[in-house]
Protein backbone atom coordinates (compact mmCIF):
# COMPACT_ATOMS: atom_id res chain seq x y z
CA UNK A 1 0.00 0.00 0.00
CA UNK A 2 1.01 3.43 -0.58
CA UNK A 3 -1.46 5.14 1.27
CA UNK A 4 -2.20 8.99 1.04
CA UNK A 5 -1.08 10.75 3.65
CA UNK A 6 -4.08 12.13 4.75
CA UNK A 7 -5.76 8.25 5.13
CA UNK A 8 -5.75 8.58 8.96
CA UNK A 9 -7.61 11.61 9.11
CA UNK A 10 -10.24 10.15 6.33
CA UNK A 11 -10.27 6.97 8.65
CA UNK A 12 -11.09 9.18 12.04
CA UNK A 13 -14.85 10.44 10.69
CA UNK A 14 -14.99 6.31 9.99
CA UNK A 15 -15.02 5.81 14.20
CA UNK A 16 -16.26 9.34 14.72
CA UNK A 17 -19.81 8.21 12.95
CA UNK A 18 -19.70 4.76 14.87
CA UNK A 19 -19.37 6.49 18.29
CA UNK A 20 -22.01 8.81 17.43
CA UNK A 21 -24.21 6.18 16.61
CA UNK A 22 -23.18 4.17 19.64
CA UNK A 23 -23.37 6.90 21.66
CA UNK A 24 -26.89 7.13 21.37
CA UNK A 25 -27.38 3.89 23.45
CA UNK A 26 -24.93 4.23 26.49
CA UNK A 27 -26.69 3.09 29.50
CA UNK A 28 -29.69 1.75 27.54
CA UNK A 29 -29.23 -1.22 28.49
CA UNK A 30 -29.10 -2.52 25.20
CA UNK A 31 -25.75 -3.85 23.76
CA UNK A 32 -26.63 -5.13 20.09
CA UNK A 33 -29.04 -2.33 19.57
CA UNK A 34 -25.83 0.28 20.17
CA UNK A 35 -23.53 -2.18 18.52
CA UNK A 36 -26.07 -2.29 15.24
CA UNK A 37 -26.46 1.25 15.28
CA UNK A 38 -22.45 1.43 15.45
CA UNK A 39 -21.71 -0.71 12.55
CA UNK A 40 -24.14 0.94 10.29
CA UNK A 41 -23.00 4.08 10.46
CA UNK A 42 -19.27 2.86 10.27
CA UNK A 43 -19.67 1.19 7.46
CA UNK A 44 -21.78 4.01 5.56
CA UNK A 45 -18.71 6.37 6.70
CA UNK A 46 -15.79 3.51 5.81
CA UNK A 47 -17.46 3.43 2.12
CA UNK A 48 -16.69 7.08 1.48
CA UNK A 49 -12.63 6.12 1.82
CA UNK A 50 -10.67 6.45 -0.59
CA UNK A 51 -9.12 2.69 -0.63
CA UNK A 52 -9.81 -0.76 -1.76
CA UNK A 53 -10.15 -2.49 1.36
CA UNK A 54 -10.99 -5.62 2.67
CA UNK A 55 -12.16 -6.77 6.24
CA UNK A 56 -10.18 -9.42 7.61
CA UNK A 57 -10.85 -9.18 11.34
CA UNK A 58 -14.56 -8.46 12.19
CA UNK A 59 -16.17 -7.81 15.34
CA UNK A 60 -19.11 -9.93 16.31
CA UNK A 61 -18.67 -13.33 14.67
CA UNK A 62 -17.41 -14.56 18.03
CA UNK A 63 -20.53 -13.07 20.05
CA UNK A 64 -22.91 -13.61 17.17
CA UNK A 65 -23.28 -9.56 17.51
CA UNK A 66 -23.88 -7.28 14.32
CA UNK A 67 -20.73 -7.26 12.64
CA UNK A 68 -18.31 -5.54 9.44
CA UNK A 69 -18.20 -9.61 8.27
CA UNK A 70 -14.48 -11.01 7.25
CA UNK A 71 -14.15 -10.44 3.52
CA UNK A 72 -16.78 -7.05 3.32
CA UNK A 73 -15.03 -5.31 0.24
CA UNK A 74 -15.41 -1.63 2.17
CA UNK A 75 -14.01 2.04 0.95
CA UNK A 76 -14.49 3.45 -2.58
CA UNK A 77 -12.84 0.86 -4.53
CA UNK A 78 -9.68 2.86 -5.32
CA UNK A 79 -6.41 3.81 -4.23
CA UNK A 80 -4.38 1.27 -1.42
CA UNK A 81 -5.80 -2.05 -1.16
CA UNK A 82 -5.28 -2.65 2.68
CA UNK A 83 -6.51 -5.19 5.39
CA UNK A 84 -8.70 -3.30 7.38
CA UNK A 85 -9.52 -4.27 11.23
CA UNK A 86 -12.60 -2.93 12.77
CA UNK A 87 -14.24 -2.92 16.01
CA UNK A 88 -17.31 -0.51 15.91
CA UNK A 89 -17.94 -1.18 19.74
CA UNK A 90 -14.69 -2.82 21.74
CA UNK A 91 -16.60 -2.47 24.83
CA UNK A 92 -21.07 -3.30 24.10
CA UNK A 93 -21.13 -4.40 27.27
CA UNK A 94 -19.39 -1.03 28.83
CA UNK A 95 -21.55 1.01 26.51
CA UNK A 96 -25.10 -0.68 27.30
CA UNK A 97 -24.44 -0.01 31.01
CA UNK A 98 -23.37 3.41 30.27
CA UNK A 99 -19.85 1.97 31.83
CA UNK A 100 -16.17 3.58 31.21
CA UNK A 101 -13.93 2.79 28.62
CA UNK A 102 -15.83 2.07 25.24
CA UNK A 103 -14.48 2.85 22.24
CA UNK A 104 -15.25 2.89 18.63
CA UNK A 105 -11.78 1.68 16.94
CA UNK A 106 -10.23 0.93 13.45
CA UNK A 107 -7.10 -0.47 12.25
CA UNK A 108 -5.63 -0.89 8.29
CA UNK A 109 -2.39 -2.05 7.16
CA UNK A 110 -0.61 -2.93 4.03
CA UNK A 111 -2.52 -5.73 2.06
CA UNK A 112 -1.60 -9.66 3.63
CA UNK A 113 0.12 -8.16 6.66
CA UNK A 114 -2.62 -9.16 9.10
CA UNK A 115 -2.53 -12.29 10.77
CA UNK A 116 -5.33 -15.02 10.12
CA UNK A 117 -6.12 -16.28 13.68
CA UNK A 118 -8.35 -19.11 11.67
CA UNK A 119 -11.53 -18.75 14.72
CA UNK A 120 -9.68 -19.23 17.20
CA UNK A 121 -11.40 -16.05 19.30
CA UNK A 122 -8.65 -15.59 22.19
CA UNK A 123 -5.74 -15.07 23.18
CA UNK A 124 -3.13 -14.77 25.86
CA UNK A 125 -1.49 -11.51 25.79
CA UNK A 126 1.00 -9.32 27.14
CA UNK A 127 1.48 -5.46 26.43
CA UNK A 128 3.92 -3.35 27.53
CA UNK A 129 5.59 0.15 26.86
CA UNK A 130 8.44 0.78 24.22
CA UNK A 131 10.66 1.17 28.14
CA UNK A 132 10.30 -2.17 28.67
CA UNK A 133 9.52 -3.95 25.45
CA UNK A 134 12.60 -5.64 25.78
CA UNK A 135 12.82 -7.08 29.38
CA UNK A 136 8.86 -8.77 29.17
CA UNK A 137 8.10 -12.49 27.74
CA UNK A 138 5.05 -13.66 28.27
CA UNK A 139 6.46 -17.25 28.90
CA UNK A 140 7.55 -16.14 32.32
CA UNK A 141 5.79 -15.99 35.27
CA UNK A 142 3.94 -12.75 36.12
CA UNK A 143 5.82 -11.98 38.95
CA UNK A 144 9.00 -12.19 36.98
CA UNK A 145 7.60 -10.12 34.44
CA UNK A 146 6.38 -7.58 37.22
CA UNK A 147 10.39 -7.11 38.56
CA UNK A 148 11.71 -6.64 34.93
CA UNK A 149 9.46 -3.98 34.70
CA UNK A 150 10.21 -2.29 37.70
CA UNK A 151 13.25 -2.53 37.34
CA UNK A 152 13.66 -1.10 33.63
CA UNK A 153 12.09 1.68 34.99
CA UNK A 154 14.03 2.00 37.93
CA UNK A 155 10.88 1.65 40.15
CA UNK A 156 9.43 -0.97 42.68
CA UNK A 157 7.25 -3.90 41.95
CA UNK A 158 4.60 -2.09 44.25
CA UNK A 159 4.84 1.07 42.02
CA UNK A 160 3.65 -0.66 39.23
CA UNK A 161 0.04 -1.29 37.73
CA UNK A 162 -1.82 -4.27 35.75
CA UNK A 163 -4.20 -3.99 33.71
CA UNK A 164 -6.51 -7.37 33.20
CA UNK A 165 -10.35 -7.96 32.08
CA UNK A 166 -12.28 -8.75 35.57
CA UNK A 167 -12.84 -12.46 34.77
CA UNK A 168 -13.15 -15.92 36.64
CA UNK A 169 -10.05 -17.36 34.82
CA UNK A 170 -7.47 -14.92 36.22
CA UNK A 171 -8.05 -15.91 39.31
CA UNK A 172 -4.80 -17.12 39.34
CA UNK A 173 -2.71 -14.41 37.45
CA UNK A 174 -4.03 -11.71 39.95
CA UNK A 175 -3.18 -13.69 43.05
CA UNK A 176 0.31 -14.15 41.40
CA UNK A 177 0.54 -10.18 40.63
CA UNK A 178 -0.51 -9.21 43.76
CA UNK A 179 2.17 -11.35 45.60
CA UNK A 180 4.65 -9.86 43.51
CA UNK A 181 3.42 -6.01 45.14
CA UNK A 182 2.23 -5.18 41.92
CA UNK A 183 -1.61 -3.16 41.74
CA UNK A 184 -4.59 -4.44 39.59
CA UNK A 185 -6.69 -2.13 37.73
CA UNK A 186 -9.85 -4.87 36.73
CA UNK A 187 -11.47 -3.89 33.08
CA UNK A 188 -14.68 -5.49 32.91
CA UNK A 189 -14.10 -5.39 29.34
CA UNK A 190 -12.63 -3.06 26.48
CA UNK A 191 -8.86 -4.81 25.87
CA UNK A 192 -8.20 -3.03 22.95
CA UNK A 193 -8.39 0.72 25.65
CA UNK A 194 -6.90 -1.02 27.95
CA UNK A 195 -3.74 -2.40 25.98
CA UNK A 196 -2.98 0.66 24.57
CA UNK A 197 -3.48 2.64 28.01
CA UNK A 198 -0.49 -0.09 28.85
CA UNK A 199 1.30 1.27 26.16
CA UNK A 200 1.09 5.06 26.42
CA UNK A 201 3.34 7.39 28.48
CA UNK A 202 1.38 8.84 31.57
CA UNK A 203 -1.67 6.75 32.04
CA UNK A 204 -0.53 5.19 35.10
CA UNK A 205 -0.92 1.43 33.45
CA UNK A 206 2.28 -0.31 33.24
CA UNK A 207 1.09 -4.10 31.53
CA UNK A 208 -1.59 -5.64 30.33
CA UNK A 209 -1.63 -9.34 31.39
CA UNK A 210 -4.26 -12.43 30.62
CA UNK A 211 -6.96 -13.88 28.43
CA UNK A 212 -8.58 -11.72 25.54
CA UNK A 213 -9.89 -11.33 22.29
CA UNK A 214 -7.61 -12.56 19.33
CA UNK A 215 -9.40 -9.71 17.03
CA UNK A 216 -8.82 -7.27 19.56
CA UNK A 217 -4.92 -8.52 20.02
CA UNK A 218 -4.45 -8.06 15.97
CA UNK A 219 -6.49 -4.08 16.10
CA UNK A 220 -3.78 -3.49 19.46
CA UNK A 221 -0.64 -4.95 17.44
CA UNK A 222 -1.36 -1.83 14.41
CA UNK A 223 -1.37 0.58 17.31
CA UNK A 224 1.41 -1.09 18.98
CA UNK A 225 3.56 -0.46 15.75
CA UNK A 226 2.65 3.08 15.95
CA UNK A 227 2.99 3.82 19.37
CA UNK A 228 6.75 1.19 20.14
CA UNK A 229 6.20 -1.53 22.83
CA UNK A 230 5.12 -4.53 22.33
CA UNK A 231 2.71 -7.14 22.60
CA UNK A 232 3.35 -10.57 22.67
CA UNK A 233 0.50 -13.70 22.45
CA UNK A 234 -0.70 -16.89 22.56
CA UNK A 235 -4.14 -18.70 20.60
CA UNK A 236 -6.10 -19.62 23.55
CA UNK A 237 -8.66 -22.20 22.21
CA UNK A 238 -11.89 -22.21 24.82
CA UNK A 239 -12.81 -26.04 23.73
CA UNK A 240 -11.24 -29.06 22.65
CA UNK A 241 -12.79 -28.33 19.49
CA UNK A 242 -11.71 -24.90 18.54
CA UNK A 243 -8.38 -26.63 19.75
CA UNK A 244 -8.32 -28.97 17.15
CA UNK A 245 -9.26 -26.45 14.32
CA UNK A 246 -6.55 -24.72 15.20
CA UNK A 247 -4.06 -27.59 15.09
CA UNK A 248 -5.60 -28.28 11.71
CA UNK A 249 -5.08 -25.08 10.57
CA UNK A 250 -1.31 -25.51 11.04
CA UNK A 251 -1.12 -23.12 14.43
CA UNK A 252 1.35 -23.92 16.90
CA UNK A 253 -0.79 -23.46 19.98
CA UNK A 254 2.62 -22.48 22.24
CA UNK A 255 4.27 -20.11 19.77
CA UNK A 256 4.64 -16.74 21.22
CA UNK A 257 3.38 -14.57 18.56
CA UNK A 258 5.24 -10.98 18.67
CA UNK A 259 3.95 -7.85 17.29
CA UNK A 260 5.63 -8.41 13.83
CA UNK A 261 3.94 -11.62 13.44
CA UNK A 262 0.20 -9.95 14.32
CA UNK A 263 0.94 -7.41 11.94
CA UNK A 264 3.86 -7.95 9.52
CA UNK A 265 4.37 -4.35 7.74
CA UNK A 266 5.39 -1.21 9.15
CA UNK A 267 2.75 0.70 7.83
CA UNK A 268 -0.29 0.81 9.34
CA UNK A 269 -3.34 3.12 10.91
CA UNK A 270 -4.93 3.03 14.62
CA UNK A 271 -8.03 5.18 14.80
CA UNK A 272 -10.05 5.26 17.87
CA UNK A 273 -13.48 7.73 19.26
CA UNK A 274 -13.96 7.34 22.94
CA UNK A 275 -18.21 6.37 23.05
CA UNK A 276 -17.88 6.62 26.69
CA UNK A 277 -15.30 8.00 29.33
CA UNK A 278 -12.29 6.78 29.92
CA UNK A 279 -8.38 6.84 30.72
CA UNK A 280 -7.56 6.85 26.80
CA UNK A 281 -10.73 9.00 25.74
CA UNK A 282 -13.52 11.10 26.96
CA UNK A 283 -17.19 9.74 25.35
CA UNK A 284 -19.08 11.87 22.80
CA UNK A 285 -20.71 14.91 24.50
CA UNK A 286 -24.10 15.49 23.07
CA UNK A 287 -25.63 19.11 23.74
CA UNK A 288 -28.35 21.03 22.27
CA UNK A 289 -26.94 22.21 18.51
CA UNK A 290 -24.55 19.22 17.77
CA UNK A 291 -21.82 17.00 19.62
CA UNK A 292 -18.08 16.50 20.67
CA UNK A 293 -16.12 13.68 20.07
CA UNK A 294 -12.25 12.91 21.23
CA UNK A 295 -10.08 10.44 19.12
CA UNK A 296 -6.45 9.43 18.80
CA UNK A 297 -5.48 8.69 15.41
CA UNK A 298 -1.90 6.95 14.84
CA UNK A 299 0.22 6.10 12.05
CA UNK A 300 3.09 3.82 12.06
CA UNK A 301 5.03 5.12 9.34
CA UNK A 302 5.34 8.66 10.28
CA UNK A 303 5.17 7.90 14.41
CA UNK A 304 2.98 10.31 14.76
CA UNK A 305 0.18 10.35 17.53
CA UNK A 306 -2.70 12.86 17.31
CA UNK A 307 -5.26 13.31 19.80
CA UNK A 308 -8.45 15.53 17.94
CA UNK A 309 -11.02 16.86 19.31
CA UNK A 310 -14.34 17.22 16.76
CA UNK A 311 -17.27 19.51 17.03
CA UNK A 312 -20.62 17.79 15.16
CA UNK A 313 -23.23 20.13 13.77
CA UNK A 314 -26.66 18.42 15.20
CA UNK A 315 -27.82 18.26 11.79
CA UNK A 316 -25.15 16.09 10.41
CA UNK A 317 -24.75 14.21 13.60
CA UNK A 318 -28.86 13.26 13.16
CA UNK A 319 -28.15 12.20 9.41
CA UNK A 320 -25.54 9.42 10.71
CA UNK A 321 -27.09 8.69 13.89
CA UNK A 322 -30.86 9.28 14.59
CA UNK A 323 -30.67 7.52 17.96
CA UNK A 324 -33.53 5.65 19.18
CA UNK A 325 -36.97 6.27 18.84
CA UNK A 326 -39.11 7.35 22.10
Amino acid sequence: MSPDRNLALELVRVTEAAALAGGRWVGRGDKNAADGAAVEAMRAMISTVRMNGTVVIGEGEKDEAPMLFNGEEVGDGEGPECDVAVDPIDGTTLTAKGMTNAVAVLAVADRGAMYDPSAVFYMDKLVAGPEVADVVDIRLPAAENIRRVAKAKGEQPEDITVVMLDRPRHEAVAREVRDAGARIRFISDGDVAGAISAARPGTGIDLLLGIGGTPEGIITACAIKCLGGVIQGRLWPVDDEERQRAVDAGHDLDRVLTTDDLVQTDNCFFVATGITDGELLDGVRYRAGGATTTSIVMRSRSGTTRLIETQHNLTKVRSISPGPVG
